[in-house]
């Protein structure tokens, strides 16, 4: 019988907007389907309680790999990348943008064949349906991985989520996220003021961070 993970989730004591979030987050994983994408295979509802049975993944998430092996090689880091894309292509077609991409949301399944880890895109509680010119305002993820346009309050769009596709190429590459701040104003400070420290990484996969961290945030370099 194959292992899976239950999500338990007490719904007494979430408001209105959680539980509004909680049920775009089913929808979202009940439609989207995808080798790269955490798969929700059923849902069980008892009071006040839901229970989502989803994927196991048994090798972790990537940042107990990052956290373990500290920098990653370019061969590792451009396969999960690959993998990341196709999952976020597939996000696309339905007109879905993540908003909390960062390595504790990527998780790793081991393939039966003995060939490395399957990477899943998971937890879509800050996901939603965006239209390809529509723009988005709320603020959400978490500060190290948002773009620029969502820590200064401005709307945003899809490309929103390549910043922190660049961020987390950035962090296997060099073993530490290309930014950091005490709060939100000084994260924020720190990227406007410094251009993405690319020497830290290798000079193969230095171009796709530049188009990632420069090229997704308009806004600041353009």
């Amino acid at each position: 019988m194959d292992q899976v993970a239950v999500k338990e989730v007490n719904t007494s004591r979430l408001n209105a907007k959680l539980l509004s979030s909680l049920d775009c987050e089913v929808n979202i994983l009940r439609n989207v389907k995808h080798e790269n994408i955490i798969e929700l295979f059923d849902i069980f509802k008892e009071p006040n309680k839901l229970f989502l049975v989803l994927e196991y993944c048994d090798g972790g998430d990537l940042s107990e790999v990052i956290k373990k092996g500290g920098k990653m090689s370019e061969d590792a880091a451009s396969n999960i990348m690959r993998q990341l894309g196709a999952g976020l292509k597939q996000m696309r077609n339905y007109n879905l943008v993540h908003r909390d991409l960062k390595p504790q949301n990527l998780l790793l399944k081991r393939n039966s064949e003995g060939t490395g880890n399957i990477l899943k895109i998971a937890d879509f509680g800050f996901a939603r349906y965006m239209q390809p010119l529509g723009l988005a305002e709320t603020l959400c993820g978490s500060p190290l991985y948002m773009a620029p346009e969502i820590l200064q309050f401005q709307k945003y769009d899809a490309k929103a989520d390549l910043w922190s596709v660049g961020t987390i190429l950035f962090e296997m590459l060099a073993g530490k996220p290309p930014y950091t701040g005490a709060n939100h104003v000084q994260l924020l400070r720190n990227i406007e003021r410094q251009a993405p420290p690319i020497s830290k990484v290798s000079d193969g996969l230095s171009d796709a961070c530049v188009k990632l961290l420069v090229g997704g945030c308009l806004t600041l370099f353009s």
